[in-house]
C-alpha cells in the first residue's frame, strides 16, 4: 500500500488552506510541509496498525499483521484454522455424518435472545478475551461441539437393536 497520494494529498489540502491566510501563511505552510510528511506518514501507520489489531480480534483465531516493507505498508491475513470435530485418528473411510466446522466458510446470520445476566456475562467474557461478542461466541459454540463430540465418542454403546433393513448401534 502506497501512502504517497495521502500524504501528498493532505499537503495540497494545507496549501489550499494557506491560500485563504496570505503571503506568510503560505511561506509557513511551505516551510512545514517537509517536516510533517513523516509524521503524517507516521499517523497514517499508526492508524492502519490500530484498524488491524481491531479486525484481529473479531477474526480470532485468525489474525491480520501489518508489515512494513521501506516506506510501504502491507497486510497479511492468517485465515483461522479448520476445526476438525473428526476423530484424532483416521480411519479407512469416514461416516458422512462426522461434524465439521470451518469457521473461514460463509458465514450465517442467527438472533439470539439472551436472559440480561447471560449477556452481561457474555460480553465481560468476551472483553477478558479480547475479542468481539461475536468471536467469542462462535469460539464458545465450538468449544462445546468439541467437547460434546468428545463425550459421545467416549459413551458409545456396545449393543445396537435390528431392523429388517440394517443393524444400527455402537462398536467398540
Amino acid at each position: 500500500m502506497d501512502l504517497t497520494s495521502y500524504v501528498n494529498n493532505l499537503g495540497r489540502e494545507f496549501a489550499t488552506l494557506a491560500e485563504a491566510g496570505g503571503e506568510e501563511t503560505r511561506a509557513l505552510v511551505e516551510r512545514l510541509t517537509g517536516p510533517l510528511e513523516s509524521a503524517i506518514r507516521m499517523t497514517l501507520l499508526d492508524a492502519l496498525s490500530a484498524a488491524a489489531d481491531e479486525i484481529t480480534q473479531d477474526l480470532a483465531p485468525g489474525s491480520v499483521e501489518l508489515r512494513l516493507r521501506g516506506r510501504d505498508p502491507s497486510f497479511v491475513v492468517a485465515s483461522p484454522p479448520v476445526v476438525s470435530l473428526a476423530p484424532a485418528v483416521e480411519e479407512p473411510t469416514a461416516p458422512a455424518a462426522d461434524l465439521l466446522i470451518a469457521e473461514d466458510g460463509p458465514a450465517a446470520r442467527i438472533n439470539v435472545r439472551l436472559p440480561e445476566q447471560l449477556k452481561a456475562a457474555v460480553e465481560e467474557a468476551a472483553a477478558k478475551d479480547g475479542r468481539s461478542v461475536n468471536a467469542w461466541l462462535v469460539r464458545a459454540a465450538t468449544l462445546a461441539l468439541q467437547r460434546s463430540d468428545r463425550d459421545s465418542r467416549q459413551e458409545q454403546p456396545v449393543s445396537g437393536k435390528r431392523t429388517q433393513q440394517s443393524f444400527t448401534g455402537w462398536v467398540r
